[in-house]
């Protein structure tokens, strides 16, 4: 590596070194000798996994030696002087158990958390179920009552619906129901979330209404869950019928009741509540939506502004599933579940950097950041003394950039983090404008 930098490097894959100062901030290098279990500095295992953090940076979760031998510059971004073989990094990965995932992500959701990436007021809970075109024989499900079933595969994602971060996530077979996952993900936010004296709302879609989820959400004791009951004709009836004295109204066409009930087949005393909102000012017109939750609080802030931000988990989809979660190259738990966890490691990473450079970069999603960002700036990188300078020649707001990263070693100490890189062996790191 030492050589190759001596000689210098010239690329257009330089733009993923704006990524290392948030690492520095972030941590990034000890979550991953923690997750890989090698403590040594000069180890090789967490620069490995550093390599899948920048594939994910670039949208491209296949960036191997066989393919990419053109792609100078950017193996030097994790400490390494070649580009991995396919089967090395798919033993990095089986090496690892998913629960050592889960694991990563409680201290990358710790480490976020103190940043103040998520408040843990409100949490979208939803599911992600890419198409998968595997051969095995396995659970197959209809996208929509009047579609055909087939397979998928089922991710679950847990999003702080405020800051519209991701807290945390799980990979699971098709044969996975519901409940069980959504256990699974509730149990890591509760790791992550701070102690408070107000629960924090989850909340979710029709998919999630159900008695063995709200018994499990009350029966924790961790959470609220804020989830829209399903509407049929009995429902349709059964509201007509409630006294109109009942109902307050809020304003013009839009009023509430709110009744405990038990949930069929419940195994529990403790009700939940449903909030039925009545929208129409005539009777003839009326028309209503029932929600039930695990526990009384305020229908109106949870009705008018929680749930509807439930959208903003759909909006994270599009905005970031390119980094490794739109599809699966294998079905493998422990691979599938290490990779997608190193993806939320660029997922954070990239969040940071986009907080940092403002608009318009905070509007790009991230193949349009990819695209035009890590793998289009053009530049070189050289060695002077102990520090790496990389200069970019066709940065479009340059100006605007040096503030941020010229004199990095600097700044870095007035925040109070040691500047020097120890997967680059303590090098110090400089940009350049021109």
């Amino acid at each position: 590596m030492r050589q190759v930098l001596a000689d210098k490097v010239s690329g257009n894959l330089l733009g993923v070194w704006l990524l290392i100062p948030e690492h520095l901030r972030l941590g990034t290098w000890d979550l991953l000798r923690n997750w890989t279990t090698e403590r040594s500095h000069d180890a090789l295992a967490p620069r490995l996994a550093l390599h899948l953090v920048h594939e994910a940076a670039l949208c491209r979760p296949s960036l191997r030696y066989e393919r990419s031998l053109r792609h100078k510059g950017f193996e030097l971004a994790h400490g390494l002087s070649f580009l991995p073989a396919d089967t090395t990094i798919h033993h990095l990965l089986d090496a690892h158990t998913c629960q050592e995932a889960c694991q990563l992500q409680v201290r990358l959701g710790q480490l976020r958390r103190v940043s103040s990436h998520f408040l843990g007021k409100v949490l979208a809970l939803d599911p992600h179920r890419p198409l998968s075109h595997s051969q095995r024989d396995m659970v197959e499900r209809r996208p929509s009552a009047s579609k055909a079933a087939v397979k998928h595969v089922q991710n679950f994602f847990l999003l702080d619906a405020e800051t519209q971060q991701p807290i945390c996530l799980h990979h699971a077979s098709s044969a996975s129901a519901l409940p069980e996952a959504t256990a699974q993900l509730l149990q890591l936010a509760h790791q992550i979330l701070p102690p408070s004296s107000e629960r924090p709302l989850l909340v979710a879609d029709v998919e999630h209404y159900g008695t063995e989820l709200l018994d499990l959400v009350r029966r924790d004791g961790h959470f609220d869950l804020l989830v829209p009951m399903r509407y049929r004709q009995a429902q349709r009836d059964q509201y007509h019928q409630i006294p109109i004295e009942q109902f307050t109204t809020h304003w013009a066409g839009f009023a509430t009741a709110v009744e405990p009930f038990h949930p069929p087949g419940t195994t529990l005393t403790q009700p939940c509540y449903r909030f039925i909102q009545r929208a129409g000012e005539r009777s003839q017109d009326y028309h209503y939506k029932a929600f039930a939750c695990t526990a009384r609080r305020p229908e109106i802030p949870a009705l008018t502004r929680d749930f509807p931000n439930r959208w903003h988990i759909e909006e994270f989809f599009r905005f970031d599933q390119r980094l490794g979660w739109d599809r699966a190259g294998t079905l493998n738990l422990n691979i599938r579940l290490g990779q997608m966890s190193l993806a939320l490691v660029a997922q954070a990473v990239i969040h940071q950097l986009r907080q940092r450079l403002g608009a318009p970069y905070q509007q790009w999603d991230s193949p349009h950041l990819a695209r035009d960002f890590f793998s289009g700036l053009e530049g070189d990188l050289r060695v002077q003394g102990d520090t790496l300078i990389v200069t970019y020649y066709n940065a479009a707001e340059a100006q605007k950039w040096r503030r941020h990263f010229e004199n990095l070693p600097a700044q870095l100490r007035q925040e109070g983090i040691d500047p020097r890189i120890p997967w680059l062996y303590n090098f110090k790191l400089d940009f350049r404008f021109k």
